[in-house]
């Protein structure tokens, strides 16, 4: 099997201020392997994951291998808002996360004895990489009255300095609640999100300046081109993306939200506004409609990721395979860390639990100020 090709993704700082240590991206992504490749491997994963009680969670926006390999040895594939639910309650000992370094954190700060595993321990982020510690606990202590909210796509040690951690798919839900109880918000790391969100919901915040290297990338202009080439398609964008494609949104929404706009909007064209990893499921589970990837390209345009993570692209069958069989790539959290940042993922847990079962979530939201 050839090993990896080396992939070089220069990001341009977000304007207003160098915060971001994301100047030059880069990853190691797996080759594509032959059918009898993939079939060996996949056997070989399988009985591994029976050896070791072991199970599988893959995000969205790997490679479909590991996404239909998750679900069919029992495991799952989701937004990270489920993929942290469930490898808390699931009973095996060991998990495998396909996808990118924070998701691996946060399943260990959720089940610290369990065992951890990623395919490589380099796929991370850029909003990760673009909100180091320190630097985010100074922006705190300007702001000292305000609710810290950070995005999921952050370190554990951004964690343990915030009020709540949040996914795309409940952070309306919380700021919203928050805001009713009349709490301002100091939030991180990505800017549109954290805009789109105080459109939504009218909350007073200030935002870190941080970016999604997918999500920055999609043009408005061409989304326009596209949409009158297709003139009856939906628009479907993940918020995480700038305000003028937001702008043109049928729905805006998770990748959760986005499966679900999919099966439900009366359309047989959509237009989508993510990471082009979500095509395999929307169109898995949608056979009967056509799905295009939104542009990152055209006379407006300066694309650096072309709609698919290049950390996420890391994620490959022969790595699960080799953790399973060494152990190598094991998570390690701080364990001084791991009580502090596992209160505002356990509160945004508790609160989407409760909206979920039809329960006031209300009186969860404490009175806090900055961590």
């Amino acid at each position: 099997m050839s090993s990896t090709n080396l992939k070089q993704v220069e990001y341009e700082q977000p304007e207003g201020g160098a915060v971001c240590s994301t100047e030059y991206a880069w990853a190691r992504v797996p080759a594509e392997l032959s059918p009898a490749e993939r079939t060996a491997l996949k056997d070989r994963i399988r009985r591994l994951l029976k050896e070791k009680n072991a199970v599988m969670v893959s995000h969205y926006y790997v490679h479909p291998d590991l996404q239909d390999l998750a679900e069919e040895t029992g495991g799952m594939v989701s937004d990270s808002l489920e993929m942290a639910r469930f490898g808390r309650d699931h009973a095996a000992q060991t998990l495998v996360v396909s996808g990118v370094r924070f998701m691996g954190e946060t399943a260990k700060i959720l089940s610290p004895e369990k065992t951890v595993l990623m395919p490589d321990l380099d796929a991370t982020c850029s909003l990760d990489l673009g909100c180091p510690p320190a630097e985010f606990s100074a922006f705190c202590d300007r702001y000292p009255e305000r609710t810290v909210v950070v995005y999921a796509n952050t370190s554990a040690a951004v964690k343990a300095r915030a009020d709540w951690m949040v996914t795309s798919s409940c952070a309306l839900d919380i700021v919203r609640a928050l805001h009713e109880r009349g709490q301002k918000i100091l939030w991180a790391p990505d800017r549109h999100l954290g805009a789109y969100i105080e459109q939504q919901t009218g909350a007073d915040m200030v935002f870190w300046n941080g970016a999604c290297i997918v999500h920055d990338e999609f043009k408005a202009l061409e989304l326009e081109m596209l949409k009158d080439q297709h003139p009856g398609a939906k628009v479907l964008v993940h918020p995480e993306s700038p305000p003028e494609v937001v702008a043109l949104a049928d729905a805006v929404g998770s990748t959760s939200a986005i499966l679900k706009a999919a099966r439900e909007l009366d359309a047989r064209e959509f237009i989508v506004a993510t990471d082009s990893g979500m095509m395999h499921k929307l169109r898995t589970l949608n056979p009967d409609k056509r799905f295009y990837e939104a542009p990152t390209a055209g006379d407006s345009a300066s694309c650096k990721s072309c709609a698919h993570c290049p950390w996420m692209a890391m994620n490959g069958l022969a790595d699960v395979a080799r953790v399973l069989e060494t152990g190598a790539n094991a998570i390690e959290v701080d364990p001084a860390l791991i009580p502090r940042a596992r209160q505002p993922i356990d509160r945004m847990l508790a609160f989407t639990a409760a909206l979920k079962n039809g329960q006031a979530p209300g009186a969860l939201v404490p009175h806090l100020g900055a961590a």
